[in-house]
């Protein structure tokens, strides 16, 4: 009882006061960052920050209390509806009275109040759901993870790598005709690491990254634009005043930054220099106004979540609790990641958001439930 005192102290009062750290911190730089561009769209310098205060911080609260506190046997059990709920909710964003357009894509649902984003709720109940679905096919007797129905081949085929396929593919075509592909890579990637954290044969990796490839091969070649994001990442000195502005002007801000930043509140990129500077490129904003010294701590922080949440996953009671936490520990930790590489020019821009910093209500009340999942598991280990 002791030691499931201690482990619950230090892994769970470790991740729950660095999510605090990271939601406060994120708040208080969004407050800074999203004053001009309030005050010149709405003659208010806290529109921006009550609208992400009002409509994400709070119901993330109040939906992370919830994660926290249900029963992992419940959440387990309820996985395939929310999942299915959250399909639902995918397809409403075509209806023309539900679903709205902007920027030429179909990813929101309107409330009349405010819009939300269910693609980003796919990213905890897709996590929950392969997590459940596999735990379900897995005996715990069997110490090579699969059920002994699956002994060879064809039933590794038909009762394990098919249905995930089928599963991966639903995703898929729902977020392509959005379309929203930065959020499927992420959601794609996440729910591969689960999938092969339950022990998969070697096999089934290289089938699924060679579908992966030439899924990645027809959407270039179907949409061209794509191609244009790789080769402007490539050389964004191709088109500087056009597509290569965001990155140039994300470099802007963060050598401007230097070691020490210009200090908090401080950028000029935020006065509409830098597009997306309030989401994609939040990233390159902080780098400006705190530096190297910012922006590697913050990098620093961002390493003991993903640590952090591992610990949490190893030492889970059971496999649903164990996978669920791997996934979502991959999929922040994924997601800051790309975001952050493309604010410095290292990857392409993705258009995702970095969690707990850039404006947004719909991923910071997933990423707060994502933390209440953790503190869940956490807690019964």
């Amino acid at each position: 009882m002791k030691r499931q005192f201690n482990h619950f102290l230090f892994h769970s009062g470790a991740i729950f006061f660095l999510a605090v750290f990271l939601n406060v911190f994120g708040i208080l730089f969004l407050a800074t960052l999203s004053a001009p561009a309030s005050l010149r769209q709405f003659d208010s310098t806290n529109y921006y920050l009550l609208h992400q205060i009002l409509f994400g911080l709070l119901p993330a609260l109040v939906l992370g209390f919830i994660a926290f506190k249900t029963p992992l046997h419940i959440i387990k059990k309820i996985a395939p509806w929310l999942f299915l709920l959250n399909i639902l909710a995918l397809a409403f964003v075509f209806l023309p009275f539900f679903g709205s357009r902007f920027w030429g894509a179909k990813r929101w649902l309107n409330l009349g109040f405010t819009t939300i984003q269910p693609s980003e709720f796919l990213k905890i109940t897709a996590i929950l759901y392969l997590s459940a679905w596999i735990s379900s096919r897995i005996s715990e007797q069997n110490h090579r993870g699969w059920i002994p129905a699956a002994k060879n081949g064809y039933h590794n085929f038909i009762y394990i790598l098919l249905p995930f396929l089928v599963f991966l593919g639903l995703i898929s075509t729902i977020l392509i005709l959005q379309p929203d592909v930065s959020t499927l890579g992420v959601i794609s990637l996440t729910l591969v690491v689960i999938y092969f954290s339950a022990k998969t044969p070697i096999w089934h990796a290289i089938a699924v990254i060679s579908g992966g490839m030439g899924a990645l091969l027809l959407l270039i070649k179907f949409e061209p634009y794509r191609l244009d994001r790789l080769l402007i990442f490539l050389h964004p000195e191709s088109d500087p005043l056009g597509k290569g502005w965001q990155i140039k002007q994300s470099m802007i801000a963060l050598g401007s930054g230097g070691f020490f930043g210009k200090g908090l509140g401080m950028s000029s990129q935020k006065f509409g220099h830098l597009p997306a500077a309030m989401t994609d490129s939040i990233f390159a904003i902080l780098g400006e106004e705190l530096g190297i010294i910012g922006s590697v701590g913050l990098i620093i922080l961002f390493f003991l979540f993903f640590w952090l949440g591992l610990k949490i996953a190893k030492s889970a009671n059971d496999r649903f609790s164990k996978l669920t936490a791997i996934g979502v520990t991959t999929w922040i930790t994924l997601q800051a990641f790309i975001n952050m590489a493309s604010a410095i020019g290292i990857f392409p821009l993705a258009g995702i958001p970095l969690p707990f910093f850039s404006y947004g209500g719909s991923h910071i009340v997933t990423e707060l439930i994502g933390i209440g999942l953790l503190l869940n598991i956490s807690k019964n280990s």
